[in-house]
């Protein structure tokens, strides 16, 4: 199954709660911090609800 890369590019501080225990559930911590997960429709759900705090690139 394909992998994507999931960088954390801007500070969940001030964000709702929700969004901030996403970015927490995604397993990233600091700014500029990555984590290469299973691309499924879960993890999409998680990517959208934050899409303007990461950047995301698919790794082969």
């Amino acid at each position: 199954m394909a992998q994507i890369k999931i960088t954390l590019t801007k500070s969940p501080i001030g964000r709702i709660p929700s969004q901030r225990k996403t970015v927490v559930a995604l397993g990233l911590g600091k700014l500029n911090s990555s984590v290469i997960k299973e691309d499924n429709p879960a993890v999409r759900g998680m990517i959208t609800a934050v899409s303007h705090l990461v950047t995301v690139e698919e790794v082969e």
